[in-house]
């Protein structure tokens, strides 16, 4: 506590008073609290009590001693000492390791299969592939960061957790508000902040706080919440969040936005402090836009209801995108006969091959990609090499391996994971032939080229390990 700043504790003295602002500050003295999400897309969904069924949920449960969150169902803490992170599960994207208190705002927020979700200010990601889990591949996810270097990494978990009904893209979000008019059933605003609710791990966050930083954060806070009303369709739903305490970033900026905004309604705030719950807090307010979600401008309405689509560069995803699809639709016949993607249709940036989903009613206007700096647009399907298709990673860890002609599966504690990952050739039958899913107790990692009793291995080079990556050994395997 003593390495705290000193106004921060005076503040929150005055905010609690003292006889819940001394548990409060004693809080920092605990340890840390570690949590994960089970992800959906490869699990398959939760029951009404959040459990997941399956040989390998119950794998997972006990090879980090996972004990649920209580408000969220697919949150889990697990014990920091079993590092999760590190484990081949990780790698092919069975779940995402989050702050616990974190995952409350998503449950909130409430996202439904076939809804049209804007994730604001998204990176790392947990609450876009959150919400991804929630939509199951129904709908769709644009998930916005304006730093470049984060959007990146955004980008890389969209990928590795299977999702392949999201964009992700990095714009700064006036430029994002003036494009997307009434575009969106429900938004995500987790709002840069303070970092309050970070003090107990991230000393960074404590060095950085003072008063001024705060009314700084509010400021911008109020900013992004003004860019993202004007997106929100009425009748639609926008959950504002940070992991910060003060009421300046949290009730005051509410107060702020809804007197300028007599349309938007707070329906319901929470707070979890990190004295009564096990999480490091977070603070959660879901607002309501009024109106009927037909309610938009016909002029807009006519703009979004255009289904033409451009490509980078304004150019019609036509001829070059059908040619190029022709030739990967080849591919895939010969690769993945299982795999149908959803409505949508291709987009050729470069060499790469991408299928831009296109849900039923989506009011996403045309030309949404012009001029938008575009790190994901839909699923990355496949990449063009000198007249020929080869299947891209994303597309591997969007699949099952059923839908694969070739697909080999290790458990998780073989040798072959390892070397797989840290970009080996591995063994294989010698009747197997061509690209070939390798997988880990049934769930991809990637993709490999048999040929002669060996799979050569195309797994991405920036993923590759320097070493093992088993720290827990797994007795079972599952097909």
């Amino acid at each position: 506590m003593n390495s705290l700043p000193p106004l921060f504790i005076e503040h929150i003295r005055s905010q609690l008073g003292e006889e819940q602002a001394t548990p409060f500050l004693a809080s920092y003295h605990e340890p840390r609290t570690t949590g994960l999400r089970l992800n959906p897309l490869k699990l398959g969904e939760s029951d009404a009590a959040g459990g997941f069924s399956g040989t390998v949920a119950d794998m997972l449960r006990r090879l980090f001693r996972l004990e649920p969150i209580p408000w969220c169902p697919e949150g889990y803490y697990y014990d920091e000492a079993s590092r999760p992170g590190k484990h081949p599960f990780h790698q092919a994207g069975l779940y995402y390791i989050q702050e616990p208190s974190a995952m409350s705002a998503v449950q909130l927020l409430d996202p439904r299969p076939g809804d049209i979700v804007l994730d604001l200010a998204a990176a790392p990601g947990g609450k876009s592939t959150q919400i991804a889990g929630r939509l199951n591949g129904q709908g769709l996810l644009v998930a916005n960061e304006i730093h470049p270097a984060r959007a990146k990494i955004l980008a890389e978990n969209v990928e590795r957790l299977g999702i392949a009904n999201a964009i992700v893209v990095s714009s700064d979000p006036d430029s994002l508000s003036r494009r997307l008019p009434s575009a969106f059933d429900k938004i995500m605003l987790d709002a840069p902040c303070s970092g309050e609710g970070m003090f107990r791990k991230d000393p960074d966050a404590r060095e950085e706080w003072s008063p001024d930083h705060v009314r700084m954060c509010a400021a911008r806070q109020l900013d992004i919440l003004e860019a993202a009303a004007p997106m929100l369709k009425p009748g639609g739903t926008l959950v504002y969040s940070t992991c910060t305490f003060n009421r300046s970033e949290n009730e005051d900026v509410l107060e702020a936005f809804t007197a300028a905004h007599p349309e938007f309604t707070v329906l319901r705030t929470e707070r979890l402090w990190p004295h009564l719950v096990r999480g490091e807090g977070h603070f959660v307010a879901l607002l309501g836009k009024s109106g009927e979600p037909g309610d938009v401008l016909a002029s807009e309405a006519g703009h979004t209801r255009k289904k033409e689509r451009r490509a980078r560069g304004g150019q019609p995803a036509d001829k070059a995108a059908r040619e190029a699809m022709a030739t990967v639709n080849a591919m895939l016949a010969e690769t993945v006969p299982g795999f149908t993607p959803e409505a949508g249709e291709p987009l050729l940036f470069g060499d790469r091959l991408y299928w831009l989903p296109s849900p039923p009613g989506s009011p996403l206007p045309a030309g949404l990609l012009d001029g938008l700096k575009t790190l994901r647009p839909g699923l990355h399907v496949a990449e063009l090499k000198k007249g020929r298709a080869e299947p891209a990673h994303s597309l591997a860890m969007a699949l099952r391996p059923e839908q694969c002609r070739n697909a080999v599966s290790f458990a998780a504690d073989a040798p072959e994971v390892s070397a797989f990952l840290r970009g080996e050739t591995v063994p294989a039958s010698r009747e197997l032939s061509g690209w070939t899913l390798v997988a880990v107790e049934g769930f991809p990692l990637g993709w490999g080229k048999a040929s002669e009793g060996q799979i050569k291995n195309h797994y991405p080079k920036g993923l590759r390990t320097s070493g093992p990556s088993v720290s827990v050994v797994i007795s079972r395997t599952v097909g």
